[in-house]
């Protein structure tokens, strides 16, 4: 009886507004609810890896929360726990808290992807995402659309090159006002 091996999955999980931008028109981010409700540190029990595109990685790669933050201090030291790849075209990266892709993303990410352990987090930004949803490379949507409309800002998609159908696997309605819904892309 053969087992076959299961694929780590490639998961975009993060916070949109209700207009679809994922950053204010200056980078912030202060609208953003976290809640324990959410179940966060559920998420980042499920994943091994986090992927970021360098802007993201510079600003939040190694964020470091103020002393006696609790919850986000926690949560912070688990994200930090987590194997670390960053994408850029320039940078060679001579952290050795991450390692730094500059070329064959479709070849290095697969070959991720097939390594054994948990699935991979997408944390972005958004040239990077769009470069992976453009190679095919997001398996699992997970958009926590906050209850907020900003007008202007960085939007989630730009420059999609291709539509593709998505199936809704989960969907989630949170006292704050966040909808999480959870995509399946069975297309790629």
């Amino acid at each position: 009886m053969s087992h076959k091996k299961r694929q780590r999955s490639v998961i975009l999980d993060l916070a949109v507004t209700l207009d679809g931008f994922v950053e204010g028109k200056n980078g912030e981010v202060d609208w953003c609810i976290m809640d324990s409700e959410m179940g966060f540190h559920n998420f980042l029990n499920q994943i091994d890896t986090i992927l970021y595109g360098r802007k993201s990685y510079d600003l939040w790669g190694e964020y470091t929360p103020e002393k006696n933050s609790g919850m986000e201090e926690e949560m912070w030291e688990l994200i930090h726990s987590k194997e670390k790849y960053v994408f850029s075209r320039t940078q060679k990266g001579p952290e050795t808290t991450a390692v730094y892709i500059n070329e064959n993303i479709l070849e290095e990410v697969n070959k991720l992807k097939s390594k054994p352990g948990k699935d991979i987090w997408l944390y972005g930004g958004a040239n990077l995402i769009t470069t992976f949803v453009n190679l095919g490379l997001v398996d699992e949507f997970r958009l926590s659309v906050h209850p907020i409309v900003l007008g202007e800002g960085k939007p989630l998609f730009v420059d999609i090159k291709k539509s593709f159908n998505l199936r809704l696997v989960n969907s989630r309605t949170y006292s704050s006002g966040v909808v999480q819904l959870i995509y399946h892309n069975d297309e790629m």
